[in-house]
């Protein structure tokens, strides 16, 4: 264990909540500013282009699209891409099963995008990693020149992708990527999904083991920048793998509150 690891344990709980401000602030202004500019070059088209439709679901293919595709699978694993494509398809697979009416291109680039959080080029100090991921996804699409009010459902849908309760009850493109996502990522409602179009998806975007790398990104995210995980579900990963893990619980924080009762 390093010596940074055993400071962290000898901190209080309420040291390190302060230490956490600070870095939240540090955190935010690193957003503002953006990653560096080679991590947002804009991207052309892809070479190799997505199949017109999976398991009934049509890829959208307008150049803001292409232009996001392009950019997802530049900068992502080819593991984390395939699961953001796997998600949009699941997503438009339970909504459109509801009879849900929605902007099939905007709820694509949301999905596509959803998880830029993850990728280190967009990483901050301190922010949770779905805000880093739609503060990266508006820089993209602001310079491909998309309108104000699309660009904030995209945010919101990336933003609240793992807050299914919220997401659920917003737009139908932002439940989308809640519902997309979350049925990839845990298998929640894939008892709605056929088998026959689970085969096609499979098929057509394979996992590519995606449980270890999803793992190994969580764990990362842990150590390299903790107090992102405050309150965050990824914290209980922290502490079951990582030694001396020393980000407050939701009950250390009630404790330790500076209240007589």
């Amino acid at each position: 264990m390093t010596e940074a690891h055993t400071d962290e344990r000898d901190v209080t709980r309420r040291t390190l909540l302060q230490r956490g401000a600070g870095a939240a602030a540090a955190g935010a202004a690193l957003a503002f500013a953006g990653p560096p500019a080679a991590a947002h070059a804009r991207p052309g088209p892809a070479a190799d282009p997505l199949p017109a439709t999976v398991a009934g679901v049509r890829i959208p293919d307008s150049a803001v699209a292409r232009h996001t595709v392009a950019f997802a699978r530049e900068v992502s694993s080819p593991s984390l891409f395939n699961h953001v494509l796997r998600s949009y398809v699941f997503g438009a697979l339970v909504l459109d099963r509801q009879g849900a009416r929605y902007d099939r291109e905007l709820a694509f680039v949301a999905a596509v995008l959803h998880d830029l959080g993850l990728v280190e080029a967009f990483q901050t100090p301190a922010e949770r990693f779905e805000v880093d991921g739609a503060d990266a996804a508006r820089r993209f699409l602001h310079r491909l020149r998309v309108p104000a009010g699309r660009l904030d459902v995209v945010w919101d849908a990336i933003a609240l992708h793992t807050s299914a309760g919220i997401a659920a009850r917003k737009r139908p493109e932002i439940a989308l990527v809640s519902v997309g996502s979350a049925l990839d990522f845990t298998g929640n409602g894939l008892e709605n999904i056929p088998s026959d179009a689970l085969t096609e998806v499979l098929g057509a975007f394979p996992r590519l083991e995606f449980k270890k790398v999803a793992l190994e990104t969580i764990l990362s995210l842990c150590r390299t920048k903790p107090m992102g995980e405050l309150m965050h579900p990824f914290a209980e990963v922290g502490r079951r793998h990582l030694p001396g893990f020393a980000v407050p619980t939701v009950e250390d924080l009630l404790v330790n509150a500076p209240f007589a009762q």
